[in-house]
């Protein structure tokens, strides 16, 4: 005889030792007095475990529903996030952090690492539940997640177990439909939507956006639609702000009350590297954290090839409170200060290219060093040693 409305938890579904409970939602736009709820047992997701009376009209649920993807999921309202995103790699969670919550960008050229980085997030970051999707990008790489991921493992209780169990994948690689690429996103946010309806913080992958955008391109072409800049349909732009704005931490609709986030963190291939092309350009005007791949830190074999000069997060000061308060007071202006060493440095590094080491100063010389000392031992990070492969603060 109770009444649920939309978001209400009325059951929950053990899934596995890492993500023991899966909450089972009244969907969107449905309440009603309840008639009839299944008692506990097994069932499967076709089965009906609900029936609600609304206005003499009986409905009948069961544990899944659909949703349109291109929709966004109603919430109450949008909250400020204030918890950082923990990637384990020191040069993003250090100098350029994140929050629960936030858009990222990973702009790159082609071997720069960015699917590196966007799989370190997926294994260590401390989201409790990761959506990685492969859009475009090649078939090997896929291979590579569903090969690696399973051999990874968290400790949970004192207990190893896989990653795998938290993660989800929506795998859309380049010899796949066109109309599938440019759904394959939606297709994951929609995803990530469903799980911080549960309460929970959500990490999306998508790498990469611009063979979206690409696919984006094609149906548009297909479609005799009026091109922009370099062939893309005019409301790329629009395109891309839509889907970056289903991130953030918000207030669940039902009860009990809860609180969720999506963290979008989206890999950018220009071509040729070059930023001034489109897609980055539109993604750089709507996402709060950049983090710049450098080719040429790549090509010394500096990763992650994190671009510390042309790098940016607009989070610095919402989450300087939380870093003093939790890990040291003077966090915040030891970061600004490596920051000063590092563009000191690289004004250093143009007189000694004009005129020689010999001409700088004591002091100056001992700037180059402090600098070269926190490029090699503190931003530099090995993806491959069991030691250093992630990195709490």
């Amino acid at each position: 005889g109770d009444i649920l409305s939309q978001g209400d938890i009325f059951g929950t579904v053990y899934e596995n030792s890492l993500f023991s409970e899966h909450s089972i939602l009244v969907p969107p736009k449905c309440k009603g007095r309840v008639t009839y709820v299944a008692p506990a047992g097994s069932y499967n997701i076709h089965e009906e475990v609900l029936e609600l009376e609304l206005d003499g009209k009986r409905t009948k649920y069961s544990m899944s529903h659909k949703w349109p993807v291109r929709q966004p999921r109603p919430i109450v309202e949008k909250l400020a996030g204030d918890v950082p995103l923990i990637t384990g790699q020191r040069v993003l969670d250090a100098m350029f952090p994140s929050i629960l919550g936030g858009t990222c960008a990973i702009p790159g050229a082609f071997g720069c690492g960015k699917t590196c980085i966007s799989q370190a997030l997926s294994k260590h970051s401390n989201s409790e539940v990761i959506i990685y999707v492969g859009c475009g990008e090649r078939g090997n790489e896929m291979a590579e997640v569903l090969e690696e991921f399973p051999a990874l493992t968290t400790i949970k209780n004192g207990k190893e177990v896989s990653i795998m169990q938290r993660t989800s994948l929506v795998a859309n690689t380049s010899n796949m439909p066109v109309a599938a690429r440019e759904a394959s996103i939606y297709t994951g946010i929609t995803l990530a939507e469903y799980f911080r309806d549960m309460g929970r913080n959500v990490s999306m992958m998508a790498d990469s956006t611009s063979r979206w955008a690409e696919a984006l391109r094609e149906i548009s072409g297909r479609l005799a639609e009026m091109p922009g800049d370099s062939g893309y349909p005019a409301y790329l732009a629009t395109k891309l702000a839509q889907f970056y704005e289903r991130a953030g931490k918000v207030t669940c609709l039902g009860s009990p009350e809860r609180k969720g986030s999506i963290t979008i963190v989206g890999a950018v291939s220009p071509p040729g590297g070059d930023f001034a092309d489109p897609v980055t350009t539109s993604t750089l005007s709507i996402v709060q954290v950049f983090w710049g791949l450098d080719k040429k830190l790549a090509q010394k074999k500096h990763f992650p090839s994190v671009n510390w000069t042309i790098s940016t997060s607009n989070y610095e000061r919402q989450l300087d409170k939380y870093f003093n308060e939790n890990y040291d007071k003077e966090f915040s202006s030891l970061r600004q200060r490596i920051k000063e060493i590092l563009h000191e440095e690289v004004e250093l590094n143009e007189i000694v290219q004009l005129v020689g080491k010999d001409s700088l100063s004591e002091d100056q010389k001992l700037t180059l060093e402090i600098a070269n000392i926190i490029k090699g031992e503190f931003l530099q990070q090995n993806a491959f040693s069991e030691h250093d492969f992630t990195c709490p603060l």
